[in-house]
């Protein structure tokens, strides 16, 4: 049977919003974050930001409450536009099973290019393969390799994600929003606001102007500082990459162990020295 409308099962856009799904005509023309962050909607905010920020907290709530099990992850960023047999998504692919016999999870946004050859590559390695979508005017849907998919509408609720459950990012060739990730993580190690967190640039040909420029321009005139630049792991070499990783972590976890033993050491020493003087108090009332 021909289908009416001209309406093709499966080839149709379609976005989803939680437990709802929009396709055709009933899909908007703007995104929750554009009406949240664009000021010409002003003369609503009264009457609609109260809901809008009840609904940011069920993003917040649905995505710690989703992932709040999750073993190890590394997140991966990278194109939505490079095609399956370009040089970064085969890197993608061999990174996300490397990443998956190490024992992480691979945390990706959920879409195709970079994003969906690296959640296959975990897939069929075994690993869990995790996908963070978001709501887009143009909407890319969740890879078939996902194993675990959340949809956002924010993207700040998003990102959150990324971080909070991620060992380290591995960012591949990509655009401004491969970008926008890449700075926001360098931005949260610098100032301390996460702990050694591991940044790796795989694809050295394209990445190696913007590691110049911050070498040469930006360190150069003392915008950052030149141990900045030791945040980045520069690297075509996968197992590199995860080798980085792994250390990273046995290091922090050295570090916190020696914290900790430090702190109980510190605290016995303590406690002697209160007994030994309740002990002197006691001897002088003898």
């Amino acid at each position: 049977m021909s289908q009416s409308n001209g309406r093709q099962p499966g080839r149709d856009p379609e976005r989803h919003r939680g437990a709802v799904t929009l396709r055709r005509g009933a899909i908007p023309t703007s995104t929750a974050d554009q009406r949240l962050l664009d000021s010409r909607g002003r003369g609503d905010w009264k009457t609609r930001d109260a809901w809008r920020a009840l609904r940011i907290l069920s993003e917040f709530v649905e995505g710690f409450d989703t992932l709040a099990d999750l073993p190890p992850a590394v997140s991966v960023f990278g194109s939505a536009r490079s095609r399956p047999e370009s040089p970064e998504c085969r890197m993608a692919e061999e990174l996300g099973a490397a990443l998956a016999r190490a024992g992480y999870a691979v945390i990706t946004g959920g879409g195709p290019g970079v994003m969906e050859a690296a959640n296959r590559g975990a897939s069929d390695a075994g690993g869990l393969s995790v996908g963070l979508g978001i709501e887009l005017p143009f909407e890319q849907g969740i890879n078939d390799w996902v194993d675990l998919a959340i949809d956002f509408r924010y993207f700040f609720a998003r990102k959150t994600m990324f971080v909070k459950y991620a060992q380290a990012f591995v960012v591949l060739p990509g655009g401004f929003g491969t970008m926008d990730e890449l700075f926001e993580a360098l931005t949260l190690v610098q100032t301390g606001k996460v702990t050694r967190f591991p940044v790796v640039l795989m694809g050295t040909a394209y990445w190696r102007g913007l590691f110049d420029w911050l070498r040469d321009t930006m360190a150069a005139e003392g915008k950052i500082g030149a141990v900045d630049l030791e945040l980045i792991c520069l690297t075509d070499d996968v197992a590199a990459a995860v080798r980085h990783i792994v250390e990273a972590e046995a290091m922090l976890s050295a570090e916190q162990e020696a914290v900790r033993e430090e702190s109980v050491a510190l605290t016995a020493a303590e406690q002697r020295v209160a007994r030994r003087a309740s002990a002197d108090e006691r001897d002088t009332k003898g």
